[in-house]
């Protein structure tokens, strides 16, 4: 099932086309993502925001959270893994074409998103992420994302870096986004904002509680990681 959500993304962005006189193209596609708050199949539903260049592609989704069920009396549910806002580069492999098996990825926690949606039109936000830091191994594999005004006002520079001094490879995306296609980023991520906290679920609970089972998402299913290719 997931090969088959893989290759549908594929195309979906290998067939993306520009109308005459356009560099590029913001569209929507179709994946997999579970927002049934049951873990009903038939509720999943993945519609990221996917801005097309010429270089690469840049697709941003929510990725909720799980719950867990509190053991008492009361009962009820508790955040098990946060939820994030997922972005995805994807690098061209020719006119109208990305690498989806090439892909890689960057997860804006609630506080990174924050930093997003304040940005005004002459800022710039950096944010850094290594799995192993603090660790004996730090350093070995890390992702620096990079976004940056341009100076004329007129738009932005998202920029991705991911190191991995194992395998001695540096990759890189330069994704140059215009300001409508940087205002829908952060009306989307403004919208999000709540439900990657899971505080929709929160406020959309009965005053007895919340019964039923927690939505459950097992991480070997879950593709949308972002160390996971």
């Amino acid at each position: 099932m997931l090969k088959q959500c893989r290759s549908l993304l594929s195309r979906s962005l290998q067939s993306a086309k520009w109308g005459d006189g356009f560099e590029s193209r913001a569209a929507f596609s179709t994946s997999l993502q579970d927002f049934a708050a049951t873990g009903n199949a038939n509720g999943r539903v993945f519609a990221p925001y996917t801005i097309y260049k010429g270089k690469a592609s840049l697709s941003i989704s929510p990725v909720l959270p799980t719950f867990v069920k509190i053991d008492s009396d009361i009962g009820g549910l508790k955040v098990n893994r946060r939820g994030s806002m997922m972005l995805t580069f994807c690098p061209a492999i020719g006119e109208r074409k990305y690498d989806w098996e090439q892909r890689q990825k960057f997860a804006l926690s609630p506080t990174e998103v924050g930093s997003l949606i304040s940005m005004g039109a002459h800022d710039a936000s950096e944010f850094y992420h290594d799995p192993s830091m603090k660790s004996s191994n730090a350093g070995q594999v890390s992702k620096k994302l990079c976004i940056k005004a341009f100076d004329s006002g007129n738009g932005y520079m998202i920029s991705l870096t991911v190191t991995n001094n194992i395998l001695k490879s540096n990759e890189q995306f330069n994704i140059p986004v215009t300001t409508a296609e940087f205002a829908v980023l952060k009306t989307a991520c403004s919208f999000a904002l709540p439900h990657i906290m899971g505080w929709d679920r929160l406020t959309n609970q009965s005053p007895k509680g919340i019964k039923g089972s927690p939505s459950k998402v097992n991480p070997k299913q879950h593709f949308d990681l972002e160390w996971d290719r």
